[in-house]
């Protein structure tokens, strides 16, 4: 799977950015992904090394509204990233892929 298919956004919350002062950061992935493609898709995309993934998954959820119809939430599925070192991430830049 290409890197740019594994993640799909970073988690902007108020959690997910206190964990980015202990050098982790949440993703939301592809629900296919494995930790080893989200380890290499950071590598790829960041320039990064990963010393440790944890993944989970959030289930599908249905939500009523006042007019009676009901909505979805497809399954989510999250990748919490450790890097290796001192070393910051900038989740708002992907830095340019190695040419082949």
């Amino acid at each position: 799977m290409k890197a740019l298919h594994v993640l799909k956004k970073p988690v902007v919350t108020e959690k997910a950015l206190k964990m980015g002062d202990k050098l982790a950061y949440t993703f939301y992935v592809n629900n296919k992904a494995t930790k080893v493609e989200v380890k290499q898709a950071i590598k790829e995309l960041y320039g990064e090394d990963v010393a440790n993934v944890r993944i989970t998954r959030l289930p599908s959820k249905t939500k009523g509204s006042r007019v009676g119809t009901r909505e979805k939430r497809s399954e989510l599925k999250k990748a919490i990233v450790v890097l290796k070192g001192n070393k910051k991430l900038d989740i708002t830049k992907i830095a340019k892929p190695a040419k082949k």
